[in-house]
């Protein structure tokens, strides 16, 4: 179902997304879908638990296995950037809030300062082996994130640009700053 919500989106954006356009991309009635979902926020709250989930787990999964905080740091900046394009149609409502119930905007909060904890003690460790200048890590964190999830509101797909390209591009201007010339 999160899949069918996602490529409508892609497809038409907001406006796309409905139970009948879910149920006709899934092949069952309309009753059917309903008894599930009962409306179209309701469909977009599944689309939210599928993307932060697997962002989390993707995450979790990149701090429990990189060897040293610049490669962990490198590999979340990637993650982010491909997050920030594929999500590119509906990020803006998780952050916006249009559409979603009041209690998976409440989620998406609650997710989001998770989130960023696991970023901050990404920077955290980068900062202590001199991969960023020593600074808060707080502030750090928002202005990474902050750079690679813009990434989704200017990435256009009939632009030469990939995102592994853009996430190097953003990885350069880390290793170009005070500390990468010690």
């Amino acid at each position: 179902m999160a899949d069918a919500v996602a490529e409508l989106f892609a497809e038409g954006g907001f406006d796309a997304v409905s139970i009948n356009s879910v149920a006709e991309r899934l092949d069952v009635s309309r009753a059917t879908l309903y008894r599930t979902v009962p409306s179209k926020e309701d469909l977009l709250g599944v689309l939210f638990e599928r993307s932060t989930r697997e962002l989390t787990e993707k995450a979790q999964g990149i701090l429990g296995r990189a060897a040293e905080p610049r490669e962990e740091l490198y590999a979340l900046v990637r993650l982010q950037v491909d997050a920030a394009v594929r999500m590119r149609r509906y990020l803006p409502v998780f952050f916006g809030g249009v559409g979603l119930p009041a209690d998976v905007y409440g989620r998406w909060h609650d997710w989001s300062r998770l989130y960023e904890t696991l970023w901050i003690a990404a920077v955290t460790r980068a900062m202590g082996a001199g991969v960023l200048e020593k600074g808060d890590p707080v502030i750090a964190t928002r202005l990474l994130l902050g750079m690679c999830i813009w990434v989704s509101r200017w990435y256009r797909p009939n632009e030469p640009y990939t995102t592994e390209e853009i996430a190097e591009a953003a990885i350069k201007l880390l290793q170009s700053g005070p500390s990468a010339n010690r």
